[in-house]
């Protein structure tokens, strides 16, 4: 098995907050690399992602990485959010555009992720390991593949240390993205980011909004279980943990599992990969 990580949502209430705490308790174990905590952009959903980084790294002992996104802010909140995040011990900050949310028109000072990343660094040195994002089917508002790679390129040349995958089910859109990037002279890793399968409803829902493609025959299979609680669960474990595989053989650095602060489906892909 390679290093993997875990992707956490921040928690708005009591409730969600338990659900939280219950699955970081039961994905402790596989000891991943770090845990990164989503960024709710605008208004008061700033504070929720430190909080969470914080709980996390105090309450469970992980080395917490905050995603950071540019859309919407000035260099001053970016600045005090830096700031804030070395006071709490982070050492990873996973750099994102993000999206604007809605009714909002200012895209804030820094345009884009890689102004974002080199705003980092100038005010941090190398304090920070920097994640970026990727898309290995193309990111839904770019121009054109071709586009898409070199604004990836740019975002690595600001001075990214590593990449982190849209999820995908195709393992060959993966290594096709790394080979296309390695030739452009990008040689930081990819870490392909995994979405294990729970809600299919919901999968599908996802899907439509960020562009990731769900292969044909998944989509049928899962139609055909129907309300089948326990045959969708059991199929989709079988089918990301397949994909999970042919990664891994094909030199994948490491996994980013998007866990929706759920354990159960996680696990049962770990499971199946021997973890």
């Amino acid at each position: 098995m390679p290093a993997i990580s875990f992707e956490f949502y921040p928690p708005k209430t009591d409730e969600q907050r338990a659900q939280l705490d219950r699955t970081a308790e039961k994905l402790k174990g596989y000891a991943p690399e770090y845990v990164s905590c989503t960024f709710g952009a605008g208004g008061s959903t700033l504070s929720y992602t430190s909080e969470t980084v914080r709980h996390l790294n105090q309450k469970h002992g992980f080395m917490a990485a905050p995603h950071l996104s540019c859309v919407g802010g000035s260099r001053e909140e970016i600045r005090e959010l830096l700031k804030l995040y070395r006071a709490i011990g982070c050492k990873r900050i996973v750099a994102l555009r993000g999206d604007l949310p809605s009714g909002m028109g200012h895209p804030g000072d820094l345009r884009y992720a890689s102004d974002l990343v080199a705003f980092i660094r100038a005010e941090h040195g190398d304090s920070f390991h920097i994640e970026v994002a990727c898309y290995p089917e193309t990111h839904p508002q770019s121009e054109d593949a071709l586009a898409d790679l070199k604004h990836f390129k740019a975002k690595v040349d600001a001075g990214a240390d590593g990449a982190i995958t849209q999820y995908f089910y195709n393992p060959d859109a993966y290594f096709h993205f790394v080979d296309a990037v390695r030739k452009l002279g990008v040689d930081v890793p990819i870490v392909p980011g995994i979405m294990p399968i729970a809600n299919f409803t919901q999968l599908r829902r996802f899907s439509e909004a960020c562009g990731a493609e769900i292969p044909r025959w998944i989509g049928k299979r899962m139609q055909a279980y129907g309300d089948d609680a326990d045959s969708v669960r059991e199929f989709g474990a079988d089918v990301v943990a397949r994909l999970c595989e042919r990664l891994i053989a094909g030199g994948a650095p490491s996994l980013h599992f998007y866990t929706l602060n759920l354990a159960k489906p996680t696990q049962n892909v770990l499971a199946r990969l021997g973890g």
